[in-house]
């Protein structure tokens, strides 16, 4: 008989709690200094654990919890179609296993093929199927693609080899640990590792200014154009749900920076497969706003962009799109691609056929329906906590989605207004609402578990120090597999948790 989420839950906190208790095997220092610091953690109830073991089918539990916490956005990696077609190709292909070594070891004719597909479809619209002859004569891209393992070494590898002595980084400050940690390894000294307020248009005009106008060395070069600043953002954030304003940040590179010597670099791990135009599908936020390049359009200053095929794709591994230049470099310098063995073949076909999906438009409509999916849920979590009077230090929404709210069309936008017609003059006004859907309270992890316990529902607590301390939240994800049923199935328990804190007396404690 398959467990249930509480008996799981139990099983595994019984289990976490005879792993605190036993004592190490040796007095030594070292484990007196981990056994502190994880001890710390668990005081502060900001102790990481591996959450419940989960299977993406239901064929491990005979009533699973509704998923809204994966990055499977498109639901792909459920899919029987995807699925049936990868198995397909698996068959039919005469190399799966393994990739044999580094890239600059061993180079794949499957890896090289998807990399001139991916530049393909990024660059042009419809990418190239099957074999490339590597003689075909084809027109340069406007990017060329470099893949890695995963987005977090893709951006470790960009941020540590190409900002060089005298650059200058700035940062949003929810930019992904990965940047962070790959800027902390580059040669850019730490004083000129700028970060600003995030996704304030304001803020980062300060920053930039405040590196311009030192009247230090570095602004001097900066002014000259004998040194680089790169602008790094997310796309879509992670944590949450926030548009970055893509084209008026660029904008404002150009601007202040007349010797075209300030670069953005944008992830878009998390908007990949989501977002795009109705002639160019699923190539993200970069594209939507039109800064890729493509049909006359500029690229702007943006230099480079990341995206990975493990989140709406339902794979794994990223690319990088860059430059020729930067390509090379990176594959001189970039240790996260030199120093490790590259993906599979067997997920080099996944991967294609992930892309598949996104041509033959399957991906557009799954991206329709999810978007829509997310308005449906803005619209009635708004309505559901101000009819309950669910006051705010319990549970609210995060200020985007009010500023969301405000919008004519929002309550009513239909599925097909969601996605972007043409390219975007102005990204602030006209993005559409993201997948991911902060509820924000004080008390993430009780509600956590009474959406599991009493719901059957997944969502997973955020809190310090993965976001801000006062920030903590439930973090719903959406998928295009869920339904308006499952949304409201969560509204409700979002009510139903509330008023379980009345009854047992609670509130005035919160």
């Amino acid at each position: 008989m398959a467990a249930s989420p509480v008996n799981l839950m139990k099983a595994f906190r019984t289990a976490s709690l005879e792993t605190m208790k036993s004592k190490p095997s040796t007095n030594s220092a070292l484990n007196s200094a981990l056994a502190s610091a994880l001890a710390s953690r668990e005081k502060r109830s900001i102790r990481r654990r591996l959450p419940l073991p989960t299977s993406s089918t239901s064929l491990s539990t005979s009533n699973p919890p509704v998923d809204f916490t994966s990055n499977d956005y498109l639901s792909l990696a459920t899919s029987t179609r995807l699925r049936r077609k990868v198995l397909e190709k698996l068959a039919a292909s005469e190399e799966i296993l393994g990739s044999c070594g580094s890239r600059l070891l061993v180079n794949p004719s499957a890896h090289v093929n998807l990399e001139r597909r991916l530049e393909s479809f990024f660059g042009e619209g419809t990418a190239k199927k099957g074999m490339i002859d590597h003689d075909d004569a084809v027109d340069e891209p406007p990017w060329t693609a470099l893949l890695f393992n995963s987005g977090y070494d893709a951006n470790v590898g960009l941020f540590t080899s190409v900002p060089q002595p005298g650059d200058v980084v700035v940062l949003d400050e929810y930019i992904h640990a990965s940047v962070h940690d790959g800027v902390r390894a580059s040669r850019v000294s730490r004083d000129s590792v700028l970060s600003f307020r995030h996704n304030s248009l304001e803020a980062l005009r300060e920053t930039l200014l405040q590196a311009l106008e030192a009247g230090d060395e570095r602004s001097i070069r900066l002014r000259d154009g004998s040194s680089s600043l790169f602008l790094a953002v997310e796309s879509l954030y992670s944590m949450d749900g926030t548009l970055a304003p893509l084209r008026e940040m660029s904008d404002m590179l150009e601007e202040l920076f007349p010797k075209e010597n300030a670069y953005m670099i944008v992830d878009e791990a998390h908007a990949t497969g989501i977002y795009g135009t109705a002639d160019r599908p699923g190539r993200g936020r970069v594209t939507m706003v039109g800064l890729d390049g493509v049909a006359g359009q500029s690229k702007g200053r943006v230099i480079a962009r990341l995206h990975t095929f493990g989140k709406a794709l339902g794979s794994s591994g990223a690319v990088i799109l860059t430059t020729p230049l930067i390509r090379d470099y990176l594959i001189n310098y970039a240790r996260s691609l030199i120093y490790t063995t590259s993906i599979t073949h067997a997920n080099v076909i996944a991967i294609g056929c992930s892309f598949d999906m996104i041509e033959d438009g399957t991906a557009q409509e799954l991206s329709k329906h999810l978007l829509s999916l997310s308005s449906y849920l803005v619209n009635l979590l708004h309505s559901t906590l101000k009819s309950y009077k669910i006051p705010s230090d319990v549970v609210f929404l995060p200020p985007h989605l009010l500023d969301y709210l405000n919008r004519p069309s929002s309550a009513f936008l239909p599925s097909s207004s969601l996605y972007s017609s043409s390219i975007s003059p102005s990204p602030s006004s006209t993005s559409p609402i993201s997948p991911i859907i902060p509820l924000m309270t004080p008390q993430p992890r009780p509600l956590s578990a009474y959406l599991l316990t009493k719901c059957n529902i997944n969502a997973r607590p955020i809190s310090w120090p993965t976001v801000p301390k006062g920030a903590d939240r439930v973090r719903v994800c959406l998928h295009a597999g869920n339904t308006q049923q499952d949304v409201e199935r969560l509204v409700d328990g979002v009510v139903g948790w509330y008023e379980e804190l009345q009854r047992e007396g609670l509130k005035s404690r919160l």
